[in-house]
């Protein structure tokens, strides 16, 4: 198979390329190692519901993701902060109305992000999408790059996009092999939210609401260390997600780590915390696709980035770097993600 570009990666950068590309009439194919579409944005459906167990927030000001919405006919609706919060010290005493709701003032999407990932999905020819194909090998040549899959296909591509995090884009097999100068700049580039675990915890009904509570709660007693409703703006079932403080190198017996979240709502949230009718758990520092080992370190703040020189005009401007992690101004958020699939979009003209 012969193509102008390839894009290495299905998520939201890589599936917002691809709908530049094929809005310009250009020609391009698209490969996602996973099964399914959205990189980092994961979305789960319970009794007709979807949560996230990704992203979930954007913010006024992200002007890229507010078109898209828009364009795609999908609704936001703003995250839930209303009632007290709970916070649990050191000792697991609780404390209620301590503390704000940090994330005021956000948005989350009607249906979860899967529901834009779906739609991004269902505007692109389904024939220049292959999802289940992972990357094997990439050769520079005179005039263009050939990519091995793992199937055995070969594809030859003018210009080749990794729309993947940096860190995982270093375990590439190239030919030749990137310069070490190439790879010790993408190691150095934190994977955002790589080294992270979310849980949601399902309910039949909003307890929390009923008891004058936001549903946000911050601890520094149990594994969860943040916790916030996730909701759908309308009906049930109802939920509260949060974020696993525990290190990544302690997260390693799921179960384990349930059993001690189960136990930690329901100090927080009394009897009915402890009865979710469904607990849904993605680690990503475990994901192959996501993480790498650099990345079970926690981040203590959120990195600089951007796209550094020696990650410039690599095989003669044929071969690009392109997720959010290369976003000078929203690096990192989803913003970031279309902002780095515009720049390369103009690039690529």
């Amino acid at each position: 198979m012969n193509t102008d570009v390839l894009i290495v990666g299905g998520g939201l950068a890589g599936l917002a390329l691809a709908r530049h590309l094929e809005a310009a009439g250009r020609d391009w194919q698209l490969v996602e190692a996973r099964e399914r579409w959205g990189g980092r944005i994961l979305s789960e459906t319970f009794d007709g519901q979807q949560f996230d167990l990704g992203p979930s927030w954007f913010w006024p000001g992200q002007m890229r993701i507010a078109a898209l919405i828009e364009q795609l006919g999908l609704c936001r609706f703003d995250q839930a902060c209303l009632g007290d919060l709970l916070y649990q010290d050191e000792t697991g005493e609780v404390h209620r109305g301590q503390g704000m709701a940090s994330m005021q003032g956000s948005w989350r999407l009607q249906g979860g992000l899967g529901q834009l990932v779906s739609a991004m999905v269902l505007q692109l020819s389904a024939r220049r999408l292959h999802s289940d194909s992972p990357v094997e090998q990439l050769i520079q040549r005179e005039r263009d790059i050939e990519v091995r899959m793992t199937s055995g296909e070969i594809i030859r591509a003018d210009h080749v996009v990794l729309a993947m995090p940096p860190r995982i884009a270093t375990q590439l097999n190239f030919t030749p092999t990137l310069s070490e100068q190439v790879i010790k700049a993408a190691s150095e580039i934190p994977t955002w939210m790589a080294g992270h675990a979310k849980t949601v915890a399902i309910y039949e009904k909003p307890f929390w609401i009923e008891q004058g509570l936001s549903g946000d709660a911050m601890s520094r007693h149990g594994p969860l260390a943040e916790i916030h409703d996730a909701s759908p703006r309308e009906g049930g079932p109802y939920a509260l997600f949060g974020f696993v403080g525990t290190v990544a190198k302690h997260r390693e017996a799921a179960d384990a780590i349930k059993d001690a979240i189960h136990s930690q709502l329901g100090q927080l949230f009394g009897r009915q915390g402890l009865e979710p009718v469904s607990l849904l758990l993605k680690d990503w520092a475990f994901d192959p696709y996501t993480a790498t080992k650099l990345d079970h370190t926690p981040l203590q703040h959120h990195p600089r980035y951007g796209r550094p020189d020696a990650l410039k005009n690599l095989w003669n401007g044929r071969l690009q770097l392109g997720s959010t992690e290369m976003g000078a101004k929203y690096g990192g958020y989803l913003e970031g993600a279309l902002e780095v699939a515009d720049e390369l979009a103009s690039a690529l003209a």
